[in-house]
């Protein structure tokens, strides 16, 4: 049986968290997005679809194609980041039905079906996203989740020829404390839940 992690963990990954947009020159390498990823995988998702797509960008030919997409506002954070990861969804993530969920062909409850595909492409990415943004912070990165650029743009830019559509950035690091700006407040329980 499961036991509660301690607080100092908590604390890293929810209470003393924050979401960074200035960071320090410290890279981010190769096996630390592997090492990211390999925690994140093991998230759940309907059905095991695992329709999420990464792209980083870590390079200064890739930032500056990224750039073009990115609203002005975000321009400087992305740039100044390590890495930044495009995450995407793929709208063809049930043809691997048959290697992520062996045990019964559930590659045949979505073909011909492109909303419920969409569906479960949007909600299951944006659920490994998360799980990513989560995994980076527990082996001690900062993320700093954002929309504000242009998705069609990206999509052409990153994954054309592709069933592949991107959903938000994260940019990826070790976060400058001191730039940050005071917590916003978050509503309570009983503003947004019921027990019933």
């Amino acid at each position: 049986m499961a036991t509660a992690l301690p607080d100092s963990a908590l604390d890293q990954l929810f209470r003393t968290a924050r979401t960074h947009s200035s960071w320090s020159l410290e890279p981010v390498g190769d096996e630390d997005l592997m090492a990211i990823y390999d925690l994140a995988k093991m998230g759940p998702t309907s059905a095991n679809g695992q329709p999420l797509r990464v792209v980083f960008i870590r390079s200064p030919e890739a930032k500056e194609k990224l750039k073009t997409a990115i609203f002005p506002g975000n321009v400087d954070k992305t740039m100044s980041a390590p890495v930044t990861a495009i995450f995407g969804y793929d709208l063809e993530f049930h043809e691997l039905f048959p290697e992520t969920f062996p045990v019964y062909d559930m590659r045949a409850n979505f073909v011909g079906k492109p909303e419920m595909v969409a569906e479960h492409a949007v909600r299951n990415g944006s659920l490994q996203a998360a799980y990513f943004m989560i995994a980076a912070r527990a082996l001690g990165f900062d993320v700093g989740g954002m929309s504000g650029f242009n998705r069609e743009k990206i999509d052409e830019l990153f994954f054309a020829g592709t069933a592949i559509k991107s959903n938000f950035l994260c940019n990826i690091g070790h976060g400058d404390g001191k730039a940050l700006f005071p917590r916003l407040p978050r509503l309570a329980f009983d503003r947004t839940c019921r027990i019933l």
